[in-house]
């Protein structure tokens, strides 16, 4: 099954990530983590660094899920484009897959976490709250079953929360 995160930065999309792939032993995708790799290999920061580290991920995933595993996709996934990459990798796999929209509705808050992180993906840029503001705007409506978590709630309900929902019937080829 892939767990397809989404959200904007700085809301808590990788700690939850995190969490839920250590309860499911399964590997975590992180698309800034592949494109901070792609731009550290002297290739300039762009639209297609982000759009060859979302294809990228998805060929991981894909591979994963062809041998069984479940994958946590961890990605802003704000556009369609971004959301149809990963569901075309889990059905090529014939493997379900599930969508999570992770937002933080204290804005002081998301803009604390925004400020305070430090997740040492040098050359990878740090978005800025006006980047966040802009992205927002830009962000398409889900047309899919999604679940929504707030993470202004313990990480640990927002996790309980989402392995509920990842146990219900899955989405997709099964």
């Amino acid at each position: 099954m892939l767990v397809m995160l989404s959200g904007l930065p700085g809301v808590g999309k990788s700690a939850i990530a995190d969490e839920v792939a250590r309860r499911l032993h399964a590997p975590v995708i992180s698309v800034d983590a592949i494109e901070a790799a792609i731009l550290r290999s002297g290739i300039p920061h762009s639209f297609e660094t982000g759009l060859a580290a979302y294809n990228v991920g998805a060929t991981i995933a894909e591979a994963q899920l062809a041998v069984g595993l479940t994958v946590v996709a961890d990605a802003a996934n704000y556009l369609e484009a971004g959301r149809t990459i990963w569901r075309s990798a889990a059905q090529r796999a014939h493997a379900a897959w599930r969508a999570v929209q992770v937002v933080c509705s204290n804005e002081a808050e998301h803009r604390r976490r925004l400020r305070d992180r430090n997740r040492r993906l040098d050359p990878f840029p740090e978005p800025t709250w006006a980047n966040v503001q802009q992205w927002r705007a830009e962000t398409e409506p889900w047309t899919d079953e999604c679940l929504v978590l707030d993470t202004v709630h313990p990480i640990k309900d927002n996790v309980d929360r989402l392995l509920e929902y990842l146990a219900a019937s899955p989405k997709g080829a099964s």
